[in-house]
């Protein structure tokens, strides 16, 4: 899912922006695609780690992510 934001920002009386304001919808947006990506990121470290090993075994890959990154797959 895509969305578009619509970011306001915040200035000083010189016209320099000092903050950035998101409606909390677009917040709860970015903050869950950060949180995807981290996961994506950490399965595919978990998964060539395990490739590098020559061990493929899907329940143990599964196993390691939920127990050392509280990952539920």
């Amino acid at each position: 899912m895509t969305m578009t934001l619509n970011p306001q920002f915040v200035t000083d009386k010189k016209g320099k922006k000092t903050a950035v304001q998101l409606s909390l919808k677009e917040y709860e947006y970015l903050i869950e695609e950060l949180e995807l990506k981290e996961d994506i990121a950490v399965y595919e470290k978990v998964k060539a780690d395990y490739k590098d090993k020559g061990e493929a075994d899907w329940e143990v890959v599964k196993n390691k992510l939920d127990k050392k990154h509280r990952i539920k797959i």
